[in-house]
Order: structure tokens, then sequence, then C-alpha cells
């Protein structure tokens, strides 16, 4: 069904860009409802990211994160989210990848529980990649997904896929392709939109959804403006009120401080929280990166047993336990290492511990980023987990105070950490530049959160200066631009993802590095290169 035509605004769109072959998804109602979308909640969207600058200054002032004073009563006081479906009651492994077709098809028959389609961090957000995922989608809501590769090989979705969930991009990230009233709109909404109009009836008609995963919130009041969004397109699209649901992940540090309250600002169509590490690490970084004595060591030292990430993975199963929602766990970035069968088993033996140790904790499900491994976590989860999930776990022990909670770990920065950062900022830039969002780099898939850690460390143990190896040694900017200089050559001469686009990859990390202020997000600057 249509938006109705009273709804409809004359012409305030813009497509800056060649849609020819979309003509399906970017239809003269799908763009009346992106209108209605964009003019409700941009003013407010600019307000939210003005109070995120706003909220970084006092962190740069010196003022530690914490919990709110003026929220408590939400805290303390007894309420539980709305009835969670059916569709979701199980979700002990879910695997993430980007919209990509064929990826969308192994995916779905991976045997995983739920497949995170990620418009996000694992996408490079190419205005063809970006409408190539919402056409992928509507076929796949449709049962007719398929692909053929250039080898003839066939792929088909099959019986029993995976639940569909749907991560749009984050509140900061704009879409410059389509304008309305002469201003780009927030990414998020395309990526919401668009998803929602074609897709959002079908899929609450076989209650299968409507599913998303929200990104990147920092306070209740992003959640709030979310909130507002989905009630205004169920009633656009003649849904019941609370039919769309949300799983928010946790990976801002100041967010953590606000789980009960973005749970509550959320409480009709929230189905979980989820401990989204390695944005919640680069967040780590960028809120306490005037903080000399908050500097963490090399990315591969801050596992989730140290005590801070420890503390807020236990006090999010807690909350989500408290509230009636599910405690969801982190991302296993391992890869199968098919030519090497001892590193195999290395690196399978840390997805178990590591997925081993979130069961036990109380989690309800984990993530995985590749096919291989949903086998591995969910032999795990099902032999700790024999229920659905862990609700009935309340976790009353856990007593995660304010400075548990960003007390920083202890460590080393080592040659081949600071070696590692650079040649995987690099290499991630210049893959994301030359469209790719997702690029396995040293049998660890990679995505921008981790590229953000990687290029956030350099600009922090740069900047901040008087910093040394082990060995004494310096940590100065001649070491980087040599490291950089040699990465950059070596990709350049290579045939990884991205060689093409080396250069400028170079420039701007260096660009980032030597920068004054530590860029908020490496998307944005990049996203004016994007091919």
């Amino acid at each position: 069904m249509a938006v109705p035509s009273e709804k409809l605004v004359s012409r305030p769109v813009e497509l800056l860009a060649d849609t020819r072959g979309y003509e399906d998804i970017l239809t003269p109602e799908a763009l009346a409802f992106l209108v209605r979308l964009h003019r409700f909640a941009e003013p407010r969207r600019r307000q939210l990211l003005e109070a995120r600058l706003e909220r970084q200054a006092r962190y740069d002032a010196g003022v530690l994160p914490d919990f709110r004073a003026d929220t408590k009563a939400i805290r303390e006081s007894d309420w539980t989210v709305a009835a969670i479906p059916r569709a979701l009651q199980d979700r002990r492994v879910e695997i993430t990848g980007p919209v990509e077709r064929k990826m969308i098809i192994n995916a779905l028959n991976s045997g995983a529980k739920v497949f995170m389609a990620d418009f996000e961090d694992s996408s490079a957000p190419r205005f063809a990649n970006q409408l190539d995922g919402q056409m992928n989608l509507y076929d796949a809501v449709r049962d007719r997904l398929e692909y053929r590769s250039p080898e003839g090989k066939h792929y088909r979705v099959g019986p029993n896929p995976a639940v569909l969930v749907i991560r749009p991009r984050g509140w900061h990230l704009p879409e410059r392709h389509i304008t309305i009233y002469g201003e780009p709109m927030a990414g998020a909404l395309v990526d919401f939109g668009l998803f929602a109009f074609h897709n959002a009836r079908l899929l609450h008609a076989h209650d299968r959804g409507p599913y998303f995963y929200l990104p990147k919130l920092e306070a209740m009041e992003e959640a709030a403006l979310w909130n507002e969004v989905m009630a205004l397109a169920e009633e656009e699209l003649d849904l019941p009120y609370g039919s769309m649901k949300a799983t928010v992940l946790i990976e801002t540090l100041p967010a953590v401080f606000q789980m009960h309250e973005i749970l509550h600002a959320l409480r009709d169509r929230a189905v979980g929280l989820n401990c989204g590490r390695w944005d919640y690490i680069f967040s780590y970084l960028k809120t306490f990166r005037r903080h000399r004595d908050r500097l963490l060591p090399d990315r591969g030292q801050v596992a989730m047993t140290v005590p801070f990430l420890k503390a807020y993975s236990e006090l999010l199963i807690q909350t989500c336990h408290r509230r009636g929602a599910f405690a969801m766990g982190g991302m296993a970035a391992q890869i199968p290492i098919k030519d090497d069968h001892e590193a195999n088993d290395q690196a399978m033996a840390k997805v178990h511990a590591d997925k081993l140790r979130e069961v036990q904790a109380g989690h309800d499900g984990t993530w995985v980023a590749h096919p291989a491994l949903v086998p591995v976590a969910m032999a795990i989860f099902d032999r700790h987990m024999p229920t659905p999930n862990q609700l009935h776990i309340k976790r009353e022990d856990v007593q995660a105070e304010r400075d548990t909670l960003i007390a920083p770990c202890g460590g080393t920065i080592t040659r081949a950490g600071f070696d590692n950062n650079v040649d995987v900022a690099l290499r991630y830039t210049a893959a994301w530049l030359d469209g790719l969002g997702c690029v396995p780099i040293h049998n660890l898939m990679e995505d921008a959160a981790t590229a953000e850690i990687a290029r956030s460390q350099l600009w922090q143990w740069l900047q901040h200066g008087g910093l040394t190896f082990p060995d004494h040694a310096p940590i100065n900017f001649a070491l980087f631009d040599q490291a950089l200089a040699a990465h950059t050559h070596r990709l350049q001469v290579s045939t990884l993802p991205g060689a093409r686009r080396a250069a400028d990859a170079a420039r701007l990390l260096s660009e980032l590095t030597y920068a004054d202020e530590l860029g908020s997000f490496l998307t944005l600057p990049a996203y004016e290169q994007l091919a």
C-alpha cells in the first residue's frame, strides 16, 4: 500500500546520482516517505549531534563519564520492555555482514538464528552499494534472492533461513546523494526508510519483523528519537504500534551509563542490547583522547577479560535481564585459516574461549563474522544454554561502579602493535575508499570499528608525546611516517583489496594522525573521497 496521497510533498527530493536500475526502490511513494521522516527527525537529529560535541568537550576538559542524576528514578524503578516476538526468542548465534547479494544468501543459509544485514560498519556507503543492498533485501524478504557467480555457481536461500535484522547507518552519517530541500538526508533514515517502506508490512504479516539493530547511540535521547521515528513509520505504513523492534548496540562509553534509560526510551520496541566491543574500545579511546592516564596498550592486549570490559559486559547482562531484554555478546573477528592448521587451531581456540566466557556469564547469544564459525559458537551455546535464552540469570552479583567502567588496563605499546595499527588502518581505509567495508587482514575480519581503534591509538600515542616502547625507543612521528611509507608501497604493489587507493588512504591517515584533534569518525572525511 502506498503512502496516502495527502502525505506527499511536491518534489522536494533531489537524487544526486545516476539511479537507473533502482526505479523499484526509489519510487515516488518511497521518496515521499523519506521526506516525511526527514522533516520529522532532522531538526532533532542535529541537536543530538551538537549535544555529542558538547559532551566530548566536557570530557576533554577533565570531566569523567558517570551515571545521570536526572534519570535515577528510571534506573531504580520497576518496569520491563514489551513482550519479545517469537521469532527472536532464541538468538544464540547471530551472523553479521554487508548487504552484498552472495553474502546475504550465505549468511541466511549459515545455520545462525539471526542475520544482521549491515548498512553500517561492514559496508562502504557508495550510493550504488546501499541501493543494491536494498534491492537484495527486497528480494530476500520475498524469497526470491538468487545469485550466479562468474564461474557459474548458483546460490539460493534455502529452507529455514536466519531471521533478518537490519542495521542502518548511525545518526552521524549523511547520505549526500539524497537531499531534501537542499539538505543531505541522514544515512540512517535512508537505510531505515527504504527498507521499512518496501518490506515492513510483508515481514509483519509473516511474524518476521521488521527488526532493527541501532548503532552508535550515546544517550537515551538518541534512542527516543529512534522510537519516535519508528512510531511515525508504523503510522504511515498502517502497522500496529510497537510492531517494529530494536536491539541497541552498546558501543559507546557514554551509553554504558544509560543502558536502563535507553531500554526505557524504547521499552515498547526494545528486545535487547548488544556488546559492540570493538566500537566500544574505540569510544573509550575517543572519550579519553585528552586523558594521558587512560591510554590503552596494543589492541591485542585489550581483551574482554580486562576490568573495564568485563564490567561493561556483565552490567549489560544484569541490566537487560532485569528489564526482560536479551543481552547479546560481541563479535568474534577470527576467520578460518585454510593454509595453516596450527594457526587455525589457535584462532578457533580463541573463539571457543570467548564464546564460553559469554554463555557462562549469562549472555543470550553471540556474534560471528564468518559462516564457518556458526557451528563453533552454536555448539558452545547449545551445550551451556539448553534454554532458548538466559533471562532467568539475573546477575545480581554484579557491582559495576563508575570507576571500574572507566578504569584503564595495564599493558605495553609494542613495535609490533604500532606497526600493525598502521597496516590495518591503511589497508582498511584503502579498501573502504574502493568500495569494500569488510576486509580480511591478518586472519581477522576487519570493519570500520577495528580500523577506528587502530587510527585512534596512533593519534593518542603520537599526540601525547614522550611515550616509548618496552626497549625505551621513542614513539614519534618519524617512526609513523616511515611505517606508513613502507606499508603504502607494499600495498600499492600488491593485489590486495584497496591497492589502487593506497596513496589516497595514506594521505587521509596522515592528515588524521597529525591533526590537533582526534577526528570523531574515520568514515566522515573518508566519505568525501569514496569512489
